[in-house]
């Protein structure tokens, strides 16, 4: 039996923006020189949350996302899509 295909993302795929953002956590966690468990603590959620938002994996409510950047001194602010990611 044939493997599944697997869909290729591209740099519109939301995954992607997702992962990035994901990333970015990371750095400034490891920046700032804070666990992923004192994270979990100061925003009020587990580790494996933390775990799963940094490595783009899983879902995570937007407040807190909210909550885990403002722990980090991050900004979040809403992009309007284009057209052309809105297809």
């Amino acid at each position: 039996m044939a493997a599944p295909r697997r869909r290729r993302r591209t740099v519109e795929d939301p995954m992607t923006e997702v992962a990035c953002i994901g990333r970015s956590i990371a750095v400034r966690r490891i920046e700032l020189g804070i666990t992923q468990q004192a994270l979990a603590d100061l925003a009020g959620t587990s580790r494996s949350t933390v775990q799963a938002l940094e490595h783009g994996a899983g879902t995570v409510k937007l407040s807190l996302f909210v909550d885990i950047a403002e722990v980090l001194g991050l900004r979040v602010t809403a992009r309007a899509a284009t057209d052309h990611e809105a297809s």
